[in-house]
């Protein structure tokens, strides 16, 4: 267990466990090379903090919590860098922006943040599928996914 400080919730205990390699950074920050992922309590979002860089964190959710029939689709390069060989290795997450008004926050599906499971290695990736966005609703797609039963 070692301690890091992250501006929102302040100094937090973490395990290497919650460590993930960013061999190639994240777009726009590509020289930080390692995060933690930490749980936000009680809701389907996640942190994403940067080592060493308190100021620094991103706000993940999983697709698949607001998104119906949601598939990751990655390319066979991106299935290399990530030392992987099927899906089911993966872990996948989308980037959250949260505008001064929270109802309408969106996520990233055109670029998921796809971890290793294993290895704890990630990267940020372009989905092969056209059909998902930069800009995808959440709090509309949960409705409408509990309105279908999802």
């Amino acid at each position: 267990m070692r301690t890091i400080r992250s501006r929102v919730f302040g100094e937090v205990e973490v395990s290497e466990k919650q460590c993930i390699a960013f061999p190639d950074g994240i777009l726009g920050f590509e020289f930080i090379k390692e995060y933690y992922l930490l749980d936000i309590d009680n809701s389907p979002f996640y942190s994403l903090q940067a080592s060493g860089e308190s100021e620094i964190a991103f706000i993940l959710i999983q697709p698949a919590t607001f998104v119906r029939d949601y598939r990751l689709s990655i390319g066979a390069a991106d299935m290399e860098a990530l030392g992987a060989r099927s899906v089911d290795e993966l872990l996948d997450f989308a980037i959250v922006t949260v505008p001064e008004n929270p109802a309408q926050m969106t996520a990233n599906l055109q670029g998921p943040i796809v971890i290793n499971k294993k290895t704890r290695v990630a990267r940020q990736i372009i989905s092969l599928n056209e059909e998902y966005c930069t800009k995808h609703p959440i709090l509309a797609a949960l409705q409408e996914k509990n309105r279908e039963g999802g």
